[in-house]
């Protein structure tokens, strides 16, 4: 899963990079000429891989990964910089936003836009990525109006609805609806895939705080309810937290403990994230590895099955499914069989988390 995350210029979102990926990432200079995107990939935790390694004893252990993108700044000169630009092409490729506002105040901090209002900047920023894909529609629909009077007659009929789907959409995110709140047809929405449209994709707000005081929430912000309900969200100090990645282990436990934030922000916005993308994690066991597979959740079994390899997919026969609670109370495959825990499931059996799946295919 790749992240980008974005924010205004002095909201913090590169000490929230740092704060994510410890400190441990890459720079490019594929954000455009002379830029610097940093990389960081973050191991996903998951203790069941752990006490199923205990069990199977297996050769390796794999987690799922999150790659974060911390974007480069526009070199415009406009007041919301680092949304639309020539880092479009890295905000389509992504799976979801991590949306940095900032909630504290410092004074040694310049604020360019005055005070800290974390509603202002995130209708701010909703409306930079709603501006983006109204320009691509736009061009869109002349593109398509003029398809249509140099197409064939046979091919009129598919071109004038898709013309109507881009000119719906078009006039919905101008109301003020981004498309992951729009209701698409199966077609409508494959048709809009091409267009790779910004406001498609999830997004999770972290609200970058202080060290002290109230976290702010969604709700008690000034935007629409419905808005705010497709949003994930998670609060973290981003100065602390980058502060605290950078010392030992056992330092870094006393340290939470006094302060009382114990759990560390990479695992909360990974909850978060996992949250608003409707993720789900199965695992599969062997004496080569055991591994965690994230997949969005009730994901069908031969879907599943493709995400570890393609031949997987086309040569699935059916899914043995053992949920990991019941494999570690029987202790082996072998006993959950006996008990009848074990189930055989065929190719649109709904992935639930914590699956302990064998794929059996036909090679």
């Amino acid at each position: 899963m790749d992240i980008a995350i974005i924010g205004l210029p002095q909201s913090g979102k590169t000490t929230v990079f740092d704060a994510l990926t410890r400190g441990q990432s890459s720079a490019t200079g594929s954000g455009g000429p002379g830029a610097q995107m940093r990389v960081g990939v973050v191991k996903v935790p998951d203790p069941r891989v752990g006490v199923l390694a205990e069990m199977y004893e297996p050769k390796k252990l794999v987690y799922p990964e999150i790659k974060y993108l911390d974007l480069p700044g526009q070199e415009d000169s406009g007041p919301y910089r680092g949304i639309g630009g020539r880092n479009r092409n890295i905000l389509q490729e992504v799976d979801a936003y991590l949306m940095v506002l900032r909630a504290f105040n410092d004074p040694g901090v310049h604020n360019p836009l005055g005070g800290v209002d974390p509603g202002r900047d995130l209708a701010n920023m909703l409306s930079e990525l709603a501006l983006s894909d109204l320009e691509v529609l736009e061009r869109a629909l002349e593109r398509l109006d003029d398809s249509i009077k140099k197409s064939k007659a046979q091919e009129r009929p598919v071109r004038v609805r898709q013309l109507e789907a881009a000119r719906m959409v078009k006039e919905r995110l101008e109301e003020g609806v981004p498309l992951r709140r729009q209701e698409l047809t199966s077609s409508q929405a494959e048709f809009l895939t091409d267009f790779q449209l910004l406001t498609a994709k999830p997004i999770i707000v972290a609200f970058n705080t202080g060290e002290s005081g109230p976290a702010p929430d969604l709700s008690k912000l000034d935007i629409d309810p419905a808005e705010a309900a497709s949003l994930g969200q998670v609060s973290l100090c981003g100065k602390l937290e980058a502060d605290l990645a950078t010392m030992t282990g056992e330092e870094e436990t006393l340290f939470r403990q006094e302060l009382g934030v114990e759990e560390p922000a990479t695992e909360r916005v990974i909850r978060a994230s996992y949250e608003t993308l409707g993720l789900v994690s199965f695992l599969t066991i062997g004496d080569d590895e055991v591994r965690a597979w994230s997949v969005p959740h009730g994901l069908a079994a031969q879907k599943a099955a493709g995400t570890i390899h393609t031949d997987f997919y086309r040569g699935f026969i059916r899914a043995e499914v053992i949920p990991y609670d019941d494999l570690v109370r029987c202790g082996s495959i072998a006993q959950g069989r006996k008990e009848g825990v074990l189930r055989s499931e065929g190719k649109t059996y709904p992935v639930q988390d914590g699956d302990v799946i064998d794929f059996l295919i036909n090679v």
